[in-house]
C-alpha cells in the first residue's frame, strides 16, 4: 500500500457494500438471458458420459471449480477437481476417454489450462468451457462453451475477481441442479451422501432407531388402578404410561396432562381405575417411520410422547421429545 489506510466513514462502507451486492446481483441476472441450447447440450453431454466429471481451473476459478466438483459429487454426479498446473505434472493420468472435463477460466487464455486441453481431447474426453470470453482459445477448443461474462467486477479497481466468480458460481450451481433434477436425485439420495450431517440424521433415522422398547416402555393393564399407573409412570420416567389389553393392544394413554386434570377433578387415586381417566385412542406411529415424522406429529398435535405400534395395533415401543433431541433429530 502506498500509505496508511484512513478510517472509513460508516456511510461510505455501507454504500460500497451495497454497490458490490448490486453489481454481483446484476451479473447473475444477466446470465439468465444468455442461457440457451448450449446449456442443455452441456447437461446432455454430462448425462451421457460413462465416466466422471473432472473440473479444473487456476486461481479464483479453481476455488469455484472445487466447489462445483463437491456439489456435483454430493448430488449424484461423480466428480472431482484437478488443478490445471498439477494435471500437467502427472494428474492428467486420472482423466479417461469416458470423462467430461469442465474447465473454468474467466479470460479463457490461461496457460495452464490451454496446455492440457489438447492432451485431454486426444484421449477422447469431452470439454465444457466456462469463460468470460467466447472468442478465447479455451472457448474455441471446447465442445460446449458457456458464457460467464460480466459487465464489470465489483472491485472498485475493476481488477479483483468478484462479480465474475459470483457469476461462475451461479452458473455451475445451475448446471449441478439441472443434473440433479435430470437424475431424479431426491432427499433420500442426498441424505445417503451426507450421513454425518443434520440432514442425514433427519432423513435416515427411523423411529425404531430412537424408540424405547421392552421393559423401558411404561405400560399397565386396562383394569389397573390409577395408583399403579402413577407408579409405572414414575418408574419409566417418560411422563406417561400406555394402557394395554391382555394381548398388548393399545387402548389408551395416561400422561402428565391427564394427571393434572385428575387432580383438578378431585379424583380418588386409591380407588379410581386408569381406564376411567385415560385418553382413549392415542395417536401412534410405526417403527419404520422416519423419526422426523414423529417430531412433526408431536409438534402438530402438541404432545410430548408417542406410542409405537405394530401393524396390528400392539405396543412395541415409545419415544418422547428427549429421545429425539438425544438423537439430534430435533
Amino acid at each position: 500500500m502506498s500509505s496508511a489506510p484512513n478510517p472509513a466513514a460508516p456511510a461510505h462502507v455501507i454504500d460500497l457494500a451495497r454497490r458490490v451486492l448490486e453489481i454481483e446481483a446484476d451479473a447473475v441476472r444477466a446470465l439468465v438471458d444468455r442461457l440457451d441450447e448450449r446449456f442443455v447440450t452441456a447437461v446432455t453431454l454430462i448425462l451421457a458420459s460413462k465416466g466422471r466429471v473432472i473440473v479444473s481451473g487456476v486461481g479464483k476459478s479453481g476455488h469455484i471449480g472445487r466447489k462445483f466438483a463437491a456439489t456435483l459429487a454430493s448430488t449424484g454426479t461423480p466428480a472431482y477437481f484437478v488443478h490445471a498446473a498439477e494435471a500437467a505434472h502427472g494428474d492428467l493420468g486420472m482423466i479417461t476417454a469416458n470423462d467430461v472435463l469442465v474447465a473454468l477460466s474467466y479470460s479463457g487464455s490461461g496457460e495452464e489450462l490451454l496446455k492440457i486441453v489438447p492432451l485431454v481431447k486426444r484421449q477422447g474426453a469431452r470439454l465444457i468451457a466456462i469463460t468470460g470470453n467466447p472468442d478465447s482459445p479455451l472457448a474455441r477448443e471446447a465442445d460446449v462453451h458457456l458464457d460467464g461474462a460480466v459487465r464489470e467486477e465489483a472491485c472498485p479497481l475493476n481488477l479483483a475477481p468478484t462479480a465474475s466468480t459470483t457469476a461462475a458460481l451461479a452458473l455451475t450451481d445451475a448446471l449441478a441442479v439441472a443434473l440433479l433434477d435430470a437424475r431424479g436425485f431426491g432427499p433420500d439420495d442426498f441424505a445417503r451422501s451426507h450421513p454425518g450431517g443434520a440432514l442425514g440424521r433427519r432423513l435416515l433415522t427411523h423411529v425404531s432407531d430412537v424408540m424405547r422398547s421392552g421393559a423401558a416402555v411404561p405400560r399397565v393393564a386396562e383394569d389397573a388402578l390409577l395408583a399403579d399407573a402413577l407408579m409405572e409412570m414414575t418408574r419409566a420416567g417418560m411422563g406417561m404410561t400406555a394402557i394395554v389389553d391382555a394381548n398388548e393392544h393399545i387402548v389408551g394413554i395416561y400422561t402428565d396432562g391427564d394427571l393434572r386434570r385428575s387432580l383438578a377433578s378431585g379424583c380418588d387415586f386409591g380407588t379410581a381405575r386408569v381406564a376411567d381417566v385415560m385418553s382413549r385412542g392415542p395417536k401412534t406411529i410405526h417403527a419404520n417411520a422416519l423419526a422426523v415424522e414423529a417430531a412433526d406429529m408431536m409438534e402438530t398435535r402438541r404432545i410430548s410422547q408417542l406410542l409405537v405400534a405394530d401393524a396390528g395395533g400392539r405396543l412395541i415401543g415409545a419415544l418422547n421429545h428427549h429421545d429425539l433431541m438425544l438423537a439430534k433429530v430435533i
